[in-house]
């Protein structure tokens, strides 16, 4: 692995001149700076594990790395982290890596070589791998809903089945009786743990049959094409719990394009608690996570890590609660009948 003097010695210069440039703590004319980025890149140095090793390089900046910032639950999710990172000094840089293993790595690979002080994970692609290199270079991370297999970290996520289970029985309560579910991709621990209520709670009921399951994908178009199967296979659906509030609202304008009244002739209950929840119509009925409380949650626990006061890394569950709104409480047995 290269070293500083390496570097100095490929551009040319003295070890000081490439602290000074690294650390940007004094005055480096534009022809050294070429050369002595040149011979970084060229010899592929990791600057950050000098500037940690030897210099205890500190930069108050956390990376937040989400999946998917289009879905509103990890906007509302940042907005928590950076309040609570600000307030300690901190500042935060976002990261959307699109579910996708490959930009993820190289996030954390450019963003590591940059003094980061350490990484929010709330994907779903980091794994083992990244975790140990982390690890190894000192640098903290704590995870939303998951660790990486077979590592410490510290962990924030709710009850998932628990809240699954609260919506299935809210619909029960309403008075629906043949209650179809919408599930979140299965690689995902959130859509397994809800799709896991939902079974726990219907499996022994004389009208369940696995064709009431239907898989989306977390977005609104999931949503839409998943309840227009579902009310093909089954027309006398009058309940649908969706694995999360996108598609809870896809279902409702699936509904709406099928001439079916969404609320009263089939409710609809999401999964989340986002704020768009509330400017559906109907209002969408929803099992709210404490998103704000989440992501302070997970932004302590890594600043905590970062400055050495963490005393051991937990799994912490949070409690959800139901939030029952029009597309439950206007509905009606016998809208359907």
């Amino acid at each position: 692995m290269a070293t500083i003097r390496d570097v100095a010695k490929l551009a040319g210069v003295s070890v000081s001149t490439v602290s000074r440039y690294l650390n940007k703590s004094g005055y480096v004319n534009v022809e050294t700076e070429r050369s002595i980025k040149a011979a970084i890149e060229k010899l592929d140095y990791a600057p950050n594990q000098v500037a940690r090793g030897l210099a205890g390089k500190k930069t108050n900046t956390i990376a937040l790395i989400l999946p998917d910032i289009s879905n509103l639950f990890f906007s509302d999710l940042a907005r928590a982290v950076e309040d609570v990172a600000a307030t300690y000094g901190y500042t935060v840089i976002l990261g959307n890596s699109d579910d996708r293993a490959d930009k993820e790595k190289r996030y954390i690979e450019t963003l590591k070589k940059k003094y980061i002080d350490g990484f929010i994970f709330a994907s779903q692609t980091f794994g083992p791998e990244e975790a140990e290199m982390l690890t190894k270079l000192g640098i903290p991370f704590v995870c939303l809903d998951r660790a990486p297999s077979e590592e410490n970290a510290s962990v924030v996520r709710t009850k998932n089945i628990e809240g699954a289970s609260m919506a299935v029985q809210h619909l029960l309560d309403i008075g629906c009786r043949k209650i179809a579910h919408i599930y979140g991709p299965q690689h995902l621990i959130t859509g397994r743990d809800r799709l896991i209520g939902y079974e726990k709670s219907v499996h022994a009921m004389e009208w369940f049959t696995p064709s009431l399951l239907e898989e989306g994908d977390f977005r609104i178009r999931g949503g839409i094409s998943a309840t227009e199967r579902l009310m093909q296979r089954h027309p006398d659906i009058d309940g649908i719990f969706a694995g999360n509030d996108l598609m809870a609202i896809g279902a409702l304008k699936a509904l709406s394009r099928m001439g079916i009244k969404a609320g009263e002739e089939v409710a609809i209950c999401g999964y989340d608690g986002i704020q768009t929840a509330e400017i559906t119509s109907p209002e969408l009925t929803t099992i709210a996570q404490p998103l704000y409380e989440m992501g302070a949650l997970i932004s302590r626990l890594l600043i905590k890590k970062i400055e050495g006061t963490l005393e051991k890394d937990l799994t912490y569950e949070l409690d959800v609660k139901l939030l029952a709104r029009g597309s439950t409480l206007d509905f009606s047995p016998r809208a359907k009948a």
